[in-house]
């Protein structure tokens, strides 16, 4: 018999959720969801600005060589910032930053940014780099969503970032399985790709 991830008595927050060293499966497991790693057919958009694009692909190529991405923060105000920014403006959407919900003792915490539009989308910024247990607090922040929010389509989307990658992820809500995509988009080079799936997974309604 498995030792229980989770400590009796103990409340988990998202965050706490990078700090486990245990295997994403072993974890969304635990909280009744399973896992699987694969090629995600994720849904793109054919209509977005594609020279509004293409000048912050520029912008990015001409300007990044000059900053010292050093920090966290300097990540999520040239990185990341830039592409949420050009998502408001080009679409209906509304951005919500360390949106709050609490579900249970093991799942409650703020969500870094709650996109909503015909359909929601949470990113997250990975901490200290690392993609992977950025992951693991993805998974938990999807499992969260699909309890808190009970109206919606069948499929959640999530996508976690340490502002040069960025990795996707869905949560089938009937089957309770959450698939990581097996492809990653980095900044600058896949910009275009990457704003063409933000706006494809908004626009939808599934």
């Amino acid at each position: 018999m498995k030792k229980p991830i989770f400590k009796e008595g103990k409340k988990y927050t998202f965050r706490d959720y990078f700090y486990l060293p245990n295997p994403v499966e072993d974890i969304v497991a635990e909280l009744g969801y399973s896992y699987s790693l694969k090629v995600l057919q994720l849904p793109t958009s054919e209509s977005c600005n594609v020279e509004s694009v293409n000048n912050l692909k520029r912008t990015y190529y001409n300007v990044l060589p000059k900053i010292f991405l050093n920090s966290e923060t300097a990540k999520r105000e040239f990185l990341i910032a830039p592409v949420l920014f050009k998502l408001a403006k080009e679409t209906d959407s509304k951005i919500n930053v360390e949106y709050p919900i609490d579900v249970s003792e093991l799942l409650n915490g703020y969500l870094d940014y709650l996109i909503r539009y015909k359909q929601e989308l949470i990113v997250i910024e990975a901490k200290k780099g690392d993609i992977n247990k950025g992951f693991n607090q993805l998974a938990a922040e999807l499992i969260a969503w699909d309890q808190y929010e009970e109206e919606g389509g069948n499929i959640l989307y999530g996508v976690v970032t340490i502002g040069e990658m960025w990795v996707f992820s869905m949560l089938d809500r009937k089957n309770k399985k959450i698939t990581r995509d097996m492809h990653n988009y980095t900044i600058p080079e896949d910009v275009e790709d990457i704003f063409r799936i933000l706006v494809g997974i908004i626009e939808s309604s599934v």
